[in-house]
């Protein structure tokens, strides 16, 4: 992969286990991040957790490549906040098409800060106001916020949320949306998520 990702113009640093895989992130500040499942003395999914918990990799791509392909182990992945779960075996041509589409999904999107009575939603800071107080959510809990918001009172199916928020190349269930409605309503303490039976969800205040 190292050798695939070079040739297409990518600089590329490696790492033989998450402690490292850490401390270079930390140093080098790279675009892209992969990781493996199964990592010697921190998983991936725990190195996921501590890089997200950090601003400076709030707008990190983040991507599992890894054998691990039970729904538990992709559901973790994904809520700790990566961007994409790829399975093994998978063709250098693929994972390279991957990479590239969610970076160009990365530069299309369109950056503002919405306000509405008692709320502030800032992607910049990836930080959500609610009565002039600041609520953290993880990666993926804001970026589904962000995406209901920006058209209040729409109806968003649910196959479109997890093709605008996971990507349409990414296997997920619907219980993964339902546990990431919940985490944002139990976070933001105001009920402005509604949901629509049988449909998708609504943001309303």
């Amino acid at each position: 992969m190292k050798y695939n990702l070079t040739g297409e113009g990518y600089e590329v640093v490696t790492a033989k286990d998450g402690d490292e895989a850490i401390e270079k992130a930390r140093r080098t500040q790279p675009d892209l991040v992969v990781l493996d499942v199964m990592m010697p003395r921190k998983t991936g999914v725990e190195v996921c957790q501590i890089l997200r918990a950090q601003a400076a990799f709030k707008d990190t791509l983040i991507i599992f490549l890894t054998a691990v392909n039970d729904d538990g182990s992709q559901i973790r992945g994904l809520e700790t906040g990566a961007d994409d779960y790829l399975t093994k075996p998978v063709s250098p041509k693929v994972f390279i098409s991957r990479v590239n589409a969610l970076f160009r999904r990365l530069n299309k999107t369109e950056v503002k800060t919405l306000e509405m009575e008692n709320i502030k939603i800032d992607p910049e800071r990836f930080m959500v106001q609610v009565d002039g107080n600041d609520i953290v959510l993880a990666k993926k809990e804001f970026e589904l916020l962000y995406l209901l918001a920006q058209k209040p009172g729409r109806v968003f199916l649910r196959n479109e949320i997890l093709n605008q928020v996971w990507g349409n190349d990414v296997i997920v269930g619907d219980r993964t949306i339902d546990v990431h409605i919940r985490k944002i309503r139990q976070k933001l303490g105001i009920d402005c998520v509604t949901t629509v039976k049988g449909v998708g969800y609504k943001f309303e205040l």
